[in-house]
C-alpha cells in the first residue's frame, strides 16, 4: 500500500480550506483517510494546526508527501525555528 500525505478540501466555494491527511494513494482526493494531521487555510496561506509528531512518524514510516504538503511543511518548520 502506497501511503501519501496530501491535502483534502473541506472549504466551501471560493473559500479553500484544506486538511493535511494520510491516505492510500489510490483513494480519491476527498475519499477515505487513515489519519488527519492538521489544517491549512489557503486564503491566508497559514497553517492553522499541525500535529508535528504524527507528521514525523508517518514520514519515518515511508509516507510520501505531495509537493504542496512539502511546501507547507517547510514553511512551518522555518517559522517554528524563527520563533
Amino acid at each position: 500500500m502506497a501511503v501519501k500525505m496530501r491535502l483534502t478540501r473541506i472549504g466551501k466555494k471560493h473559500a479553500p480550506f484544506y486538511r493535511i491527511v494520510i491516505t492510500d494513494s489510490r483513494n480519491a482526493r476527498d475519499g477515505k483517510i487513515l489519519e488527519n494531521l492538521g489544517t491549512y487555510d489557503a486564503l491566508k496561506s497559514t497553517l492553522v494546526q499541525l500535529h508535528q509528531e504524527r507528521v514525523e512518524f508517518w514520514l519515518g514510516q515511508g509516507a510520501v508527501p505531495t509537493d504542496s504538503v512539502k511546501r507547507i511543511y517547510a514553511q512551518h518548520k522555518k517559522t517554528a525555528v524563527a520563533a
